[in-house]
């Protein structure tokens, strides 16, 4: 493991650091450090919130400016958190509940479905996460059918279905590119393989992990969980898509789309899982209407799931893997999905500092 010391400060720093450069401004992520060449004076680094696909970069070694530490900038001041903190919380933040895990549950409107309620930010530099126990909604509708949802679950699904990181197809992102093979995501793979170990079961994993074989298993299974790639459609919705492995003719995309013809329609038969995680690239994201966002997250409750964990942004593979071991490790002590998702944020935040690391999953629908 390369180590690199800087000038008369004395700042050594080495593979997943994060650091600051020189011509950063104050308010920017920090770099995580993939390598160090100390022999040429090269340092290799990447934002940890760019999507798996995105190279690293290579800046000299005198660039770094400093090395940040976690506890400092675990409430370091992020300007836009904060705006949004005084713009949306600030004005009934008396009226929000004393006690952490009390349930707050947001119904954003149109691009408010984006806000990172968690990430919100008060004056003094703490956490919205930190005060409360956060779930969002749709809508009020989406609220009450999610709660009848969950009242009609009969416990006859008993399987827990998980899969990390399958062979990884070769996707057009763009209408005009040829196809290129999405990267692989070793810590999904481990996040997997640490998740089915909690429930005695076996992961998904590599070219196990097709459509067939989920769509097999998907309506036999009490908790859902998919850490792969995740595709965005923000036009129609109905195309965002959860990535498996490729099959003969079957390209492994899971769509929007294919989840209400196969489950949602009066001919399909509903799912029977009292949780799903899309534990991938935001999956909360599609097209953006008045009534919420069309796209993954509304066609599995409409596929009859009362509750659903989805990300808002391109998560970074590393700090989700910790994030999820975490919420499961807290919800199998607790039946409440919101505070296990609250307390597996404050733990990773702990460690990763930067909200683009631990903010990214909502809790769509019903907490227990």
């Amino acid at each position: 493991m390369n180590v690199a010391s800087r000038g008369n400060n004395n700042i050594t720093f080495t593979s997943g650091d994060r650091v600051k450069l020189n011509d950063d401004d104050p308010d920017w992520e920090a770099w995580q450090v993939v390598s160090v060449d100390v022999k040429n004076g090269k340092i290799t680094i990447r934002l940890p919130s760019w999507e798996a696909e995105k190279a690293a970069i290579e800046r000299p070694i005198t660039d770094v400016l400093e090395k940040v530490t976690n506890s400092p900038s675990a409430n370091a001041k992020n300007t836009q958190l904060q705006e949004l903190y005084q713009l949306l919380i600030q004005p009934i933040a008396d009226l929000l509940p004393k006690e952490e895990t009390a349930h707050v549950i947001f119904i954003p409107q149109n691009a408010l479905f984006l806000v990172p309620f968690p990430a919100l930010q008060d004056s003094s530099g703490q956490y919205l996460i930190d005060k409360h126990t956060i779930l969002t909604a749709p809508s009020i509708q989406v609220l009450d059918s999610t709660h009848k949802l969950r009242q009609k679950l009969t416990g006859s699904a008993k399987d827990i279905l998980v899969v990390g990181n399958p062979t990884m197809p070769k996707v057009s992102l763009k209408p005009e590119e040829p196809p290129k093979q999405l990267s692989t995501l070793p810590g999904s793979e481990k996040e997997a393989l640490a998740i089915a170990s909690f429930w005695k079961t076996k992961a998904l994993i590599g070219n196990q992990a097709t459509k067939k074989a989920v769509l097999q298993k998907l309506p036999l299974a009490k908790i859902i969980h998919l850490a792969t790639h995740g595709l965005l459609d923000d036009i129609q919705g109905l195309g965002s898509s959860i990535v498996f492995a490729p099959e003969g003719e079957d390209n492994g995309l899971l769509t929007a789309e294919d989840i209400l013809n196969l489950y949602a329609q009066p001919q399909g038969s509903a799912l029977s899982a009292e949780l799903v995680v899309l534990s991938a690239c935001d999956t909360g994201q599609g097209r953006l209407t008045g009534d919420g966002v069309i796209g993954l997250s509304r066609s599995i409750i409409a596929a009859g799931v009362p509750s659903v964990i989805v990300s808002l942004w391109s998560i970074p593979d590393a700090p989700t893997a910790e994030l999820m071991t975490e919420f499961y490790e807290n919800f199998r002590k607790n039946p409440d999905k919101a505070d296990a998702l609250r307390q597996a944020m404050l733990t990773t935040k702990k460690k990763h500092p930067n909200p683009a690391d631990w903010a990214a999953f909502t809790l769509i629908g019903e907490s227990e």
